[in-house]
């Protein structure tokens, strides 16, 4: 929908398929990309010359270009792109630099963006000189003097940070937190966090829910702070951060803070209270460090160097929306960190590169770049295995993917050793599907037997005074699995003692008395209706 696959099409996809970038030269070269980010309906992509190239939803200005920029009238307008654009403004604009003596023109040609960033309906970017860039609907001043979110079609420099080096930012659908140097440039450990925009739900940090029109440094993580934060992430209304301290001791450890909106579990302090300070996720394992940490709509998932994953939030960590779930029975949230293995036979995720959550789904790259795994909700085929159903566990995704012309094309470049690997791949792959359908089934049957064991053990427990045990099962059920009512029904009269026997005559005394008094309740009201439609006749 509006494009954002940046394929030409608002056609869903259930495979990887590769997305084309015209190159601005007229040359035939291929373009390198080195940084990609989506937000809610628009994605980015960053060149390795620094040029960011936006496709998708456009309707507040997040992607840079307005009706007047579209150059392509068959796949661009104003309100969105369905083919990756060029944004070529931060050619016109640039922050002024006095310190460095270097002319107008001159700085043009030097500013190179090198990180993007997207999140709900705005999209940033940092330059070579460490200058934060914002576009779309962002935190802005209002025309009467407040703080509102304001459509931007034209990249605008955060001037708050001038003389300092941003080095990391991101964003929810209100909130910005950004990683600043202390001083003018970057030197490695001291990074300042900040926050500004809307802060209804305490995601900010600042220990309120006030909102900030201008950047404020969240005091846990000031110059002073032992810890040094690496990582920053965030979700619709929650933020999540990774540190490690300043003088780390024999092992090198790191630790997960989270705060914000809290009712799905998300922030995983076990409860869905809000938290409007940092608060550290203790329920993590120590002795472990931590590389990537993501947040989606309402969970949040983090990755260890080791190839542990852990995610928490909606539906038990996995992303769901509540709506998505086929079984009722898999609703819940997951309140504390889940660890999430790779399959029943591997735990770990090998040789760990990336952890990223969509709005209900999560994808974690791996084995060094060679794999990607996916789970969560399956719509519109965001988990990339060629299906558009839910998952609950990891499921591979296909990936390079395995399509009729991308084999065609293999085997004419490739020798029988590529032949050989490519038939390895596709059978491990197709090992991995079933097992995790396997897995899928098996959970959502361990489910259906846990609360039909609830619900025997209540009726038992009504019944009988006790909970219900293995025990208690019928001989003939447990021998032959066919169950005859009436002879066990008078067997087990004949075991049960007096006070059972007084029980059970007391346990149907009373639902026959209710029984006969919904009876005469009943009839009660048809005689008042017969008495009523005989007078309404006669009068």
């Amino acid at each position: 929908m509006f494009g954002r696959l940046g394929l030409g099409s608002e056609k869903d996809e259930l495979f990887p398929v590769e997305v084309k970038f015209g190159n601005p030269n007229g040359t035939g070269d291929t373009l390198k990309i080195v940084g990609i980010a989506a937000g809610a309906y628009h994605s980015l992509a960053l060149t390795e010359d620094g040029a960011v190239w936006c496709w998708g939803y456009n309707i507040y200005g997040q992607l840079g270009i307005s009706g007047e920029d579209s150059h392509d009238k068959k796949y661009t307008d104003g309100d969105y792109s369905l083919v990756p654009c060029l944004l070529n403004k931060f050619l016109e604009l640039h922050p002024p630099d006095s310190s460095t003596g270097v002319s107008e023109t001159e700085g043009k040609a030097s500013l190179k963006i090198c990180a993007v960033k997207a999140g709900g309906m705005m999209s940033l970017a940092i330059d070579c000189r460490g200058t934060l860039w914002m576009w779309g609907n962002c935190p802005q001043q209002s025309k009467e003097g407040g703080l509102s979110l304001v459509n931007s079609f034209s990249p605008t420099p955060v001037w708050d940070f001038h003389g300092h080096t941003v080095v990391k930012v991101a964003c929810g659908n209100e909130h910005v937190v950004a990683l600043v140097s202390a001083g003018e440039s970057y030197k490695g450990e001291d990074l300042v966090c900040y926050s500004w925009g809307y802060n209804s739900h305490g995601q900010l940090g600042l220990g309120d829910r006030e909102s900030r029109l201008h950047p404020e440094v969240v005091k846990t993580f000031a110059e002073e702070s032992p810890w040094t934060i690496f990582e920053v992430a965030c979700g619709a209304f929650h933020t999540a951060l990774l540190t490690h301290k300043k003088k780390p001791g024999d092992t090198l450890e790191s630790t997960c803070w989270t705060f914000g909106l809290g009712d799905n579990g998300q922030l995983g302090h076990g409860t869905t209270q809000s938290i409007l300070f940092p608060t550290l996720v203790k329920e993590l394992p120590q002795n472990i460090y931590l590389i990537c940490v993501a947040c989606g709509l309402f969970h949040t998932s983090v990755v260890s160097s080791a190839g542990d994953v852990w995610s928490w939030g909606m539906e038990k960590g996995l992303g769901l929306c509540p709506d998505a779930s086929r079984a009722e029975t898999y609703s819940g949230d997951a309140l504390s960190p889940l660890l999430i293995s790779c399959n029943p036979y591997q735990p770990k995720f090998p040789d760990p590169v990336q952890v990223a959550c969509g709005a209900a789904h999560t994808v974690v790259v791996a084995q060094e770049g060679y794999k990607v795994w996916s789970w969560g909700r399956g719509r519109n085929g965001v988990l990339g295995n060629g299906k558009g159903v839910d998952c609950y566990t990891p499921t591979i995704v296909l990936w390079p993917p395995m399509m009729n012309d991308f084999k065609e094309e293999e085997l004419k470049s490739s020798g029988e050793q590529d032949k050989a690997r490519e038939k390895e791949t596709k059978v491990i792959t197709e090992t991995d599907e079933k097992l995790s359908s396997a897995l899928n089934e098996l959970k959502q049957l361990q489910t259906k037997l846990s609360i039909m064991e609830k619900y025997a053990s209540i009726l038992h427990g009504s019944i009988f005074g006790k909970p219900f045990d293995e025990q208690d099962i019928p001989v003939s059920l447990q021998n032959s699995g066919s169950f005859d009512i009436a002879k066990e029904w008078e067997n087990m009269l004949e075991a049960a003692d007096h006070r059972k026997l007084i029980r059970l005559e007391m346990f149907y005394r009373d639902m026959l008395a209710g029984v006969k008094d919904k009876l005469m309740e009943r009839r009660i009201k048809e005689i008042i209706k017969e008495c009523l439609q005989s007078s309404e006749v006669k009068n």
